[in-house]
């Protein structure tokens, strides 16, 4: 038996099929995959997230260690609720995890790092903060929903304390509002509009039943995953990881180089590829014809030169298989795909391939 959130009594009720997550009993899904996933693109759907690790950092140079720990520059974060995706990079750049963090003031951050790295994480960040005197608590006190969808913010507004739904209306996206020890935020994983909120355990269950009572359904880490991938988001451990770098994984927007004097760890053996040159290029893939395109197939280039898909998969939105891949950096638009000993056309495509409820490939409409 693995972990288990405040919620998973919930999950049981409601018929969902548990599965092993990193050590947690989650729900795959509640019936339909398929039904969950357009749920989420076409009005709301609810996750359960509360097998994230959320830490809270504090301390007079908090500021100065994550400007020192991340890729990314928190030094961006001026407004209290600010959020900030980074790559945190290990001494040869390559990536220990993908995380949010959040600003509250400059004694103050909030991290929210993945499941399945929540051991390595707290040792790498409890080591590297030691220079630094700040304090690192994990908040096993707090469960986690995140509500998708085009109608998730009008559902949320219609449960949440009346006293915070002025606020939570008007916040921009990638950026949270502290009430008590609730924090709402306008993030997500799905591609769709939405909040993630963090809860008082004792409070969740309410909070998930007003939730379904506003119409909102629960779905299961199988539409997250088809949703992601739509998305283009990447998934630590499949698209990146301690192996490769963000240059090669399509979070080169995620580092901040400037100022030049900022020694963020990873940094010299990053730039160094950057000099170099001749990375790989992370890129989408739409598969011409049928088929499904499923993680480590093969990508063959014209040129004879290969690569690799990371994340495959159909598509509910579009009706066609997807993938993200790893491949030399001199592809063009077009490369096959080794799927059960035959080479078929796939179409190069920049991610994402859906997002906010609208294809984002030529040629292709939603289903």
């Amino acid at each position: 038996m693995g972990q288990k959130t405040p919620l998973h009594e919930n999950h049981v009720a409601a018929g969902g099929k548990i599965v092993d997550f990193a050590g947690w009993d989650m729900p795959l899904h509640y019936g339909s995959q398929l039904d969950e996933h357009h749920l989420v693109r076409r009005s709301a759907g609810m996750f359960d997230v509360s097998h994230m690790t959320v830490v809270d950092l504090t301390g007079d140079r908090v500021g100065d260690f994550l400007r020192h720990l991340l890729a990314n520059d928190v030094a961006k974060l001026k407004d209290p609720g600010k959020a900030l995706y980074s790559c945190m990079l290990d001494e040869s750049g390559g990536v220990i995890d993908d995380l949010i963090v959040y600003f509250f003031t400059d004694t103050r951050y909030r991290m929210v790092v993945n499941a399945a790295t929540r051991d390595k994480d707290l040792a790498w960040i409890e080591k590297q903060s030691a220079a630094f005197s700040v304090t690192v608590k994990e908040r096993q006190d707090l469960a986690m929903i995140a509500i998708q969808g085009p109608e998730a913010r009008a559902r949320v507004g219609e449960v949440i304390d009346t006293a915070q739904r002025e606020a939570i209306a008007a916040l921009k996206p990638f950026f949270a509002h502290e009430a008590g020890d609730w924090l709402i935020a306008r993030t997500g994983y799905t591609g769709e509009d939405g909040y993630e909120v963090m809860v008082p355990d004792a409070e969740a269950g309410a909070f998930w039943k007003a939730l379904r009572s506003a119409g909102v359904a629960p779905c299961g880490l199988g539409a997250r995953d088809t949703l992601r991938l739509e998305a283009g988001m990447n998934l630590y451990g499949t698209d990146m990881d301690e192996s490769v770098g963000p240059l090669e994984s399509g979070l080169g927007w995620t580092v901040t180089w400037d100022p030049e004097d900022r020694a963020f760890i990873g940094r010299a053996p990053i730039a160094a590829q950057k000099a170099t040159g001749g990375l790989r290029r992370f890129v989408g893939l739409v598969l011409e014809g049928r088929g499904v395109l499923r993680n480590h197939l093969t990508v063959r280039l014209p040129d004879g030169s290969t690569g690799e898909i990371t994340s495959g998969g159909f598509s509910p939105s579009l009706g066609v298989a997807i993938a993200l891949a790893r491949v030399p950096g001199n592809i063009g638009d077009s490369c096959e795909v080794e799927v059960r000993g035959k080479w078929l056309p796939a179409r190069v495509v920049k991610a994402p391939f859906v997002r906010n409820g609208a294809s984002c490939i030529d040629g292709i409409e939603l289903k």
